[in-house]
């Protein structure tokens, strides 16, 4: 049995890596000679050999390439694909190869809400999820909130023009670091099986953050002024799903994030 991870040189995929990599031998499931990466580049991955990490070259956009990726008893993450209206058929090539060889795990990093959320970046999760629930794989939803990384990546034009500029008006986010959620993943992939198989996790930060706070922050934190502007919101995009099951109610599992400031603060899943 190996723990394969899908897409790992990706900014996510690489964390998670980290992360069982980072288990100490005497409590993970998974040494370095058993986790096992699926890439499209060898030579992106090289560092990853290095280590002691299994190469498997595959591509979620080529299926006949999955045929090899997965091995019987397997616990495999599916790390969503970064191409917008193409990863439905692509993550469907994935779980096709992971039932097809057997794997004892479908893990997949999906977004938060899952049904019930109504925004368009929602809508191939969804269908996703439906497609690993129909193939009857033992499976295991992380419903990723937001990465904090996808605001404080932004911060040389927020400083440049001290503004922190966003729609959202009053509203708050719960975001957390890759890291964050990567760690929650190998959680899931380490942990007793029986544990997470079939079940729902909900993932977000501890503390929800306005973009005002947010802006003051920042500003605190370099020592320059730096304020909200709210600008007017957005039409909002609803789909109508079709009708599917079900899964469990889920069962939250907040990663720990801490108050908002420049390094894990100021929530889109996938890479």
């Amino acid at each position: 049995m190996s723990i394969v991870v899908t897409g790992a040189t990706g900014q996510l995929g690489r964390l998670v890596v980290d992360a069982l990599l980072a288990a100490a031998p005497a409590e993970a499931t998974a040494p370095a000679g058993r986790i096992v990466a699926v890439v499209r580049d060898k030579e992106k991955a090289a560092d990853l050999a290095e280590r002691g990490v299994e190469l498997r070259i595959a591509d979620y956009s080529r299926p006949e390439t999955l045929a090899d990726a997965f091995e019987v008893g397997d616990r495999v993450l599916l790390i969503s694909g970064s191409e917008v209206g193409r990863r439905v058929a692509q993550h469907a090539a994935v779980i096709d190869a992971a039932k097809a060889a057997g794997v004892a795990q479908l893990a997949y990093t999906g977004v938060l809400g899952g049904d019930d959320a109504d925004f368009e970046l929602a809508a191939e999760h969804k269908e996703t999820e439906r497609l690993i629930l129909a193939s009857g794989l033992p499976y295991t939803f992380l419903r990723n909130g937001w990465y904090s990384e996808n605001y404080t990546a932004n911060l040389a034009p927020v400083l440049a023009h001290g503004a922190v500029v966003s729609n959202a008006g009053e509203g708050r986010i719960a975001s957390a670091s890759r890291a964050d959620y990567a760690a929650a993943a190998a959680a899931v992939l380490t942990g007793p099986a029986e544990e997470h198989l079939n079940k729902v996790y909900e993932l977000s930060g501890d503390t929800a953050w306005s973009f005002a706070e947010y802006a003051a922050e920042v500003a605190a934190r370099s020592g320059r002024e730096v304020t909200y502007t709210p600008s007017p919101p957005r039409p909002t995009w609803r789909f109508s799903p079709a009708p599917a099951s079900r899964a469990p109610s889920p069962r939250s599992w907040s990663t720990s994030t801490g108050p908002p400031s420049t390094a894990r603060s100021p929530c889109g899943p996938a890479t």
